[in-house]
């Protein structure tokens, strides 16, 4: 049976990151310089794989930190079902459950099983999931392409291992995540499996 070997990427550190404020959807930031010394790490320790086609949101950040695989001229799509999810109209502010009731309230819902709950002008969890199905499906159903690159957000990571997974969304900040991390995971045709969780060792030597 062939096995398709999926690694899972978020991209590299912005400025936004370094800041603690929300990016979402809406904010189409780029990587600073810690960002791209990640990006080329993670070229580095990875070049060797055989990627078929590497898979991206449709936001520059994520384009940036797989710069080195595309310029191999490697098949490449960016698909909106990958963006991260939209925080509404608190994108490009600093946001912290310590200090913002509403967000702090959103959380707590998400961890209680109310994914349907969202910010002001935001998606919810729920809307998430939905919108990157088609997304699974299209990668799931490209037997030619055995090995793929997918780089998105952490937010938007969180809610597609759930699904792939087979968690509830409930569940979702079980799977941390670092910029620049890796998950790798195969697809047997009927089942995910993990095969590295929140891999950062090519990190190490970043500051």
């Amino acid at each position: 049976m062939s096995v398709k070997k999926i690694y899972l990427i978020r991209h590299g550190q912005t400025d936004f990151n370094v800041r603690g404020i929300v990016q979402g959807s809406g904010v189409d930031s780029s990587l600073n310089e810690a960002g791209h010394r990640q990006a080329a790490r993670f070229f580095a320790a990875y070049r060797h794989v055989p990627f078929d086609k590497v898979y991206t949101s449709t936001l520059q950040r994520t384009h940036q930190s797989v710069r080195g695989f595309l310029e191999l001229g490697l098949p490449h799509e960016q698909h909106a079902g990958l963006n991260e999810i939209s925080w509404g109209t608190r994108e490009g502010t600093r946001i912290t459950p310590e200090e913002d009731e509403e967000y702090h309230t959103v959380l707590q819902d998400w961890r209680a099983g109310r994914t349907t709950s969202r910010l002001q002008g935001g998606e919810s969890p729920e809307e998430v999931a939905a919108r990157q199905r088609p997304v699974v499906d299209l990668i799931t159903s490209r037997p030619h392409e055995e090995t793929v690159l997918v780089c998105m957000h952490g937010r938007a990571m969180r809610v597609l291992l759930c699904q792939l997974l087979g968690y509830p969304l409930s569940q979702m900040d079980s799977f941390e995540h670092h910029n620049l991390c890796l998950y790798q995971l195969d697809y047997t045709g009927s089942l995910f499996t993990v095969r590295s969780f929140l891999d950062v060792r090519h990190l190490q030597e970043v500051v």
